[in-house]
């Protein structure tokens, strides 16, 4: 599930009405602007409903409206009910029409939605900086929908009029500045955010965009000084604790990740649309019991079919994946189909991978495992990083829970349990991992050895030696296909290393090469002949891999 931090398209409110409120209202509107930027949604929905009850206008039904679509998930439903309200009180309202398009455009309708928009700034003659505003936050709300480029022409127009006239407010900079993001121009997007800091009274919120965007950038050092800035500046600013979780994971710190999304919790609210939030950001780290006590507390509170989803990834990490096929159906069966995202693909991909691996029936099996591999394709293709996918894929079919079992129940000495005890307290130890799994093959326990390489491989993505030695523990402990698919990984990492590198490693990847052909030969006969075609590029004469050659010929 990418669940990763990103741009904050989603925020502010605007306090530059189109009507003039009494000072006291202008102050509760700007309640609200403030618990939507800092993650308080139900706060800012009850702020936006008392203004309603003290002046059931046009502006205020829109208000509230828009604090559904800005939620992490939007809500369609309930900002439809509150801009139609709207609009019963002024049929002419620009605002609430533009909130009519913005849910045409979340939903995937997006020709209509800019037509209607472009009608709007036509009708209301581009003079309201704030109409021109809205319909540059509606054309970038949405990750799957938008026109960041057509966004960034109608906020430059409302920057400009509102210079003006009142002056421009931080939030159109904000926005600005994500919509910059979205074509991947991080220059202008950092320029829009320096122009927002010289008038944000909130710095906290402008060092927290700042630090997404070096996140982004993979400029780490520059991420966690603006996020320290953002929370030394504001320390109940929960979007900066967010931030700090997401940079921890980055650098795999599981406990400091936890503590900052304490925070988060601590400083948002418990808007249900916020709480399924936390529940995924707790799946991320892998802190799967927090996941699913959260999820648990608001699922019946909650009717996105998002929740749906995240069940699914939770019972898949429980290795229920009969229950999560059952729910990610639920899901693909509720959902806007402009929500359906890569990364669904790959999770369906690992739960068909996870029902072949328990299915007896060979010809059932690999009907299976072709679905599973139409679905891989689609989520590599996209390039997401929701999940490390071939690690989850070979976890999968390797039949993870399989192995654990098998290699606690397998043999052991007072070497391996002192080493497992050491790395109990320090997880992250490679040394400590890299003895414990040659320990686990001196004492023959495969799958033992086969699990702590595959850790190896998480916490080292790019050290190829424990790709071929995983590889070679399946291989003694009669994994086959898990097997081959570990020494195609050390391929892959292999080959992407300078030709330099590459050249002392031949010998290797001989040996994968004729590893996965002996491998796949009764298995996948094509994927077979390729690999041994390229094991004897490297070593022509070689009589084990012209004969396996020969043998698969036949």
């Amino acid at each position: 599930m990418k669940y990763s931090i990103n741009i904050p398209k989603k925020v502010v409110m605007s306090a530059v009405a189109t009507f003039v409120l009494s000072f006291a209202s202008a102050q509760t509107v700007a309640e609200g602007i403030n618990y939507l930027d800092s993650h308080k949604y139900a706060k800012a929905k009850e702020v936006f409903n008392q203004l309603i009850e003290k002046s059931p206008s046009a502006e205020n039904y829109f208000y509230l409206g828009n604090a559904y679509l800005v939620q992490f998930e939007p809500n369609f439903d309930k900002a439809k009910e509150a801009f139609d309200k709207g609009i019963a009180l002024d049929s002419k309202s620009y605002l609430n029409k533009i909130g009519l398009a913005s849910i045409k455009m979340g939903k995937g309708q997006k020709v209509s939605a800019i037509n209607d928009l472009n009608q709007i700034a036509k009708d209301s003659r581009e003079k309201d900086p704030e109409v021109l505003y809205r319909i540059g936050e509606a054309l970038s709300m949405y990750d799957n929908s938008n026109d960041p480029n057509l966004a960034i022409t109608f906020l430059n127009k409302a920057i400009e009029k509102a210079a003006d006239k009142d002056g421009v407010p931080a939030h159109y900079y904000y926005t600005l500045g994500d919509s910059y993001r979205m074509i991947k121009d991080p220059g202008n997007a950092m320029s829009a955010y320096e122009k927002a800091s010289a008038i944000a009274k909130n710095k906290a919120s402008v060092f927290y965009r700042m630090a997404t965007l070096w996140m982004a950038a993979k400029q780490y050092k520059k991420a966690e000084e603006n996020i320290n800035k953002a929370i030394a500046i504001d320390p109940t600013y929960a979007p900066a604790y967010k931030a700090q979780a997401e940079y921890n994971r980055t650098f795999q710190r599981p406990d400091e990740t936890t503590k900052s999304l304490i925070n988060y919790t601590k400083y948002a609210d418990e808007d249900p649309s916020t709480a399924l939030e936390i529940a995924k950001l707790y799946f991320i780290n892998s802190n799967f019991a927090e996941a699913k006590a959260t999820l648990d507390k608001v699922f019946d509170k909650v009717s996105d079919p998002i929740k749906f989803k995240l069940k699914a990834y939770l019972q898949y990490e429980e290795n229920d994946y009969a229950g999560a096929k059952a729910s990610l159906e639920s899901y693909y069966s509720k959902v806007e189909q402009s929500r359906i995202i890569p990364s669904d693909a790959g999770l369906e991909g690992l739960i068909y991978a996870g029902l072949a691996s328990k299915e007896a029936d060979a010809t059932a099996k690999a009907a299976l495992m072709q679905k599973s591999a139409e679905k891989m394709a689609v989520v590599k293709q996209a390039n997401d990083d929701t999940l490390n996918w071939d690690v989850e894929y070979a976890k999968v079919v390797s039949g993870a829970a399989e192995l654990k079992a098998k290699a606690e129940a397998g043999p052991t000495n007072e070497n391996i349990e002192n080493l497992k005890k050491q790395v109990a307290v320090n997880k992250e130890d490679t040394t400590l991992l890299f003895n414990l799994a040659q320990a686990y093959e001196a004492a023959n326990n495969w799958e033992g050895s086969a699990l702590v390489w595959q850790k190896m491989n998480e916490l080292l993505p790019t050290w190829e030696p424990a790709y071929y030695s995983k590889g070679y523990a399946m291989q003694k402990g009669g994994y086959n296909q898990s097997a081959a698919l570990a020494y195609l990984k050390y391929i892959d990492v292999v080959l992407a290393k300078p030709a330099a590198e590459q050249q002392p490693l031949q010998e290797n990847l001989y040996g994968a090469y004729y590893n996965v052909a002996l491998l796949l030969k009764d298995i996948d006969k094509a994927k077979a002949l390729e690999n041994i075609g390229k094991a004897l590029a490297i070593k022509p004469a070689d009589p084990n891999a012209t004969n396996l050659q020969k043998l698969l010929n036949q």
